[in-house]
């Protein structure tokens, strides 16, 4: 049997991750837990791109987040425009010559209705904006990500669940981690990690479009979920957190 060595194992780290100088782009970043993502990494030295369809609030937080000196940019973005999506995406290479890390985050709901009466223009909204959107934003990223790059995918527990009166999100939701589970394996040869971020209820205003009665005292906040992925982000690039499941420890709301 080998001897112990303590000396032959790393000092335990005190202090947080650290991302200093990679290049992050969030979509959907205005609010919720685009926005906690946007802040959680900068605090540990990313330089954000904050997107979104709303410029004067993406704009506002870019803002304040180079008041407190960090590095961040706001990019209008609408995930449904290929166009829109394009141009973002040249920004970005333009301005800092790469993309390290892409964060999927963008994403709507719909009020709870049978598929019998569920508008076919709600479905067409939510598929283009949580899928096609996925697809697009990483369509243009990836010939601007260098190998051992990183791209999250915000699915919700949505891609793994079924609920009565949501069959447009838990489609999108259900599409997209089939889409990142190839995408995954597309990616290897690249060592491009592909993480699927799967977390249960957040206390996020997405929930005033379809169950706004729940209450949020149970739920988890979005910080949680950001700094979950920092973590993940943070580990050696020959390691990946393929799927991070994270839940309210009391379980069900």
């Amino acid at each position: 049997m080998r001897a112990f060595r303590p000396s032959s194992y790393p000092a335990i780290r005190l202090k947080g991750p650290t991302l200093q100088g990679k290049v992050a782009v969030i979509t959907g970043a205005s609010r919720g837990i685009g926005q906690a993502i946007g802040w959680e990494l900068a605090r540990a030295g990313a330089r954000v791109v904050l997107t979104g369809r709303d410029e004067q609030l993406i704009g506002e937080l870019a803002g304040r987040m180079r008041r407190d000196g960090f590095d961040a940019l706001a990019v209008p973005l609408d995930v449904r425009d290929e166009a829109s999506v394009r141009a973002a995406f040249d920004r970005v290479g333009q301005d800092y010559g790469r993309l390290d890390f892409l964060v999927n985050n963008a994403g709507i709901a719909h009020k709870l209705s049978p598929v019998q009466d569920l508008d076919p223009g709600t479905w067409r909204e939510v598929i283009e904006t949580n899928l096609s959107g996925l697809f697009l934003c990483t369509r243009y990223a990836l010939p601007r990500m260098p190998d051992g790059a990183s791209i999250v995918n915000n699915l919700s527990v949505a891609a793994q669940g079924m609920w009565p009166g949501h069959a447009g999100y838990n489609a999108s939701k259900w599409g997209g981690l089939g889409l990142t589970n190839t995408l995954r394996e597309e990616l290897r040869p690249r060592r491009i990690r592909v993480i699927a971020l799967l977390p249960g209820p957040t206390d996020t205003a997405i929930w005033e479009q379809f169950m706004p009665e729940r209450t949020r005292s149970k739920m988890m906040a979005p910080e949680t979920i950001a700094r979950a992925i920092v973590d993940c982000l943070a580990l050696p690039e020959n390691a990946v957190v393929e799927e991070i499941r994270i839940r309210p420890v009391t379980g069900a709301i």
